[in-house]
């Protein structure tokens, strides 16, 4: 099945979601190797994923996951990361905050792949033990309004790909899949990208799981957050379309710098948010 699906990815051709889906599941029941995952992340990233791949990868990815259901629907800020900019992990500090105005919050990640810090490096250094099994991770989530699902507890078979996604080093369909197949299917999510690009390719993917509205933000300034420096892109889905527009930090009246560096440094920029702070340090 893998075979198949590089030789028609090579060739140029989209593969169905159902082709999509038999791949994947060649992936994570580990009958693919190393090779074969990589030669196929290769193939798409250079002619470009489609949205109904993204769906059919998901739909393996789901199948396999170790799942949740939380008392209240929930959100997920979870970001496709791979911007390359170094800024602060913006959306694991938008996750607490969040979850402090009473929305609930089933935050999904992983440690860093393509940068230097990613949201279990960041809450690991504010102290938050971020493997707990999926019944712990639903009795935060009811119990106080967030908690964190880390992606090899609760998608275990995707080690099959840990391998070759980091030796790649670089942004790969992996990197897409990880906000979309949420374990506990939250309906809300707020999804960063890292191009223009990725922008209707994962509103068009939402559409097809299902998702009850979200957003899919890209910052002009090359950010895979809302950015504080320039205009953001937005694809919002809702209600079965898409609709796209622009939205500018005057809006709000925000400014700020959101480089850093370590995963202490940028859990002192939560901590600051934590404290009321509009920007990080």
């Amino acid at each position: 099945m893998i075979r198949d699906a590089i030789r028609l990815v090579v060739d140029g051709q989209v593969l169905t979601r159902e082709q999509a889906g038999g791949a994947m599941g060649a992936i994570v029941d580990g009958e693919a190797t190393p090779a074969q995952i990589a030669a196929l992340a290769t193939a798409l990233r250079m002619r470009g994923e489609r949205p109904e791949e993204l769906a059919g990868f998901v739909d393996a990815m789901r199948a396999r996951a170790n799942r949740i259901e939380t008392a209240a629907p929930a959100l997920d800020t979870c970001g496709t990361g791979g911007d390359g900019l170094g800024t602060v992990n913006v959306s694991t500090g938008a996750a607490i905050v969040v979850a402090g105005a009473g929305i609930t919050v089933a935050k999904h990640g992983n440690r860093a792949i393509t940068s230097k810090c990613g949201s279990a490096d960041v809450l690991e250094a504010l102290g938050v033990k971020v493997d707990l099994p999926p019944d712990a991770v639903r009795r935060c989530i009811d119990s106080t309004g967030i908690g964190f699902m880390f992606a090899p507890v609760f998608h275990p078979a995707m080690r099959h790909a840990a391998g070759p996604r980091r030796e790649i080093g670089v942004r790969t369909v992996f990197n897409l899949l990880g906000p979309l197949a949420n374990p506990a299917g939250t309906p809300y999510q707020v999804i960063g990208v890292p191009s223009r690009e990725a922008i209707q390719l994962i509103a068009e993917a939402l559409l097809a799981l299902g998702a009850a509205r979200a957003m899919v933000v890209h910052g002009l300034d090359g950010s895979d957050e809302i950015s504080v420096s320039g205009p953001t892109e937005v694809a919002e889905v809702a209600g079965g379309a898409i609709r796209r527009y622009i939205i500018e930090p005057a809006d709000a009246g925000l400014h700020g710098d959101l480089q850093a560096g370590s995963a202490e440094g940028r859990s002192t920029g939560c901590h600051g948010c934590r404290h009321g702070l509009f920007y990080c340090r």
